[in-house]
């Protein structure tokens, strides 16, 4: 670990803490799982609000499993992309269902076999659910992991490499939860709050762009 990563792991923890914490409300592994699928392109908060009567109409894997596409659909409308979603929600919980007796597999491989999860989604329940250390590349991620000059690549698996190299595994959970709190609330796009950024001495886009200004 370089210097400057150091330097931006200790700024990070003494703004936000160390505390686990994630911003998709749910009970369970399969709870988060939906949700997780449901904020593709939607807010979390936006999300929580749909899951909090979603859930309680669905209780359970074998009730999604068994939903109704269509109504599925109206239920899920105001997350946007409802039609792939509900479509891979039900596709989902039946592959979870018949091929693993109703629980959320563990592993990347297997997670990854089920409709609708990519790596992100994948990582999110390694993470949140099983403790297993991953980097969930979302937008703030690979946006400030940029910006601070820890990875130049766009592509969210290169980015996720970058990451793994440049952080220590202990820190895998904990960056995706500081950078998505620093681009929520001080990094944000298009328009970065730089003169409130406890980060700028670390940050390579900010140095740039102060150079150009000169």
């Amino acid at each position: 670990m370089t210097k400057k990563t150091k330097e931006i792991l200790e700024r990070l923890d003494e703004r936000y803490g160390t505390e686990y914490r994630c911003y998709l409300n749910y009970d369970n592994a399969w709870q988060l799982l939906i949700a997780t699928i449901l904020s593709a392109q939607c807010t979390d908060a936006r999300v929580n609000i749909v899951t909090e009567n979603l859930f309680r109409k669905y209780p359970d894997v074998k009730a999604f499993a068994e939903a109704d596409l269509k109504e599925l659909e109206k239920d899920i409308h105001s997350t946007g992309f409802y039609h792939n979603k509900a479509k891979n929600i039900i596709a989902c919980c039946r592959d979870l269902v018949e091929k693993f007796d109703g629980e959320v597999p563990r592993s990347l491989e297997d997670l990854t076999s089920l409709a609708g999860v990519g790596r992100k989604t994948a990582n999110v329940i390694r993470g949140n659910i099983y403790h297993d250390p991953s980097i969930v590349v979302d937008t703030h991620v690979k946006r400030i992991s940029k910006k601070l000059g820890l990875t130049k690549e766009d592509e969210p698996e290169k980015v996720e490499r970058d990451l793994m190299k440049a952080l220590p595994k202990e820190r895998w959970i904990l960056w995706n939860i500081h950078l998505i709190t620093l681009g929520r609330e001080i990094c944000k796009a298009p328009v970065p709050k730089c003169e409130e950024c406890f980060l700028t001495q670390c940050c390579e886009d900010y140095k740039k762009r102060k150079q150009v200004k000169k």
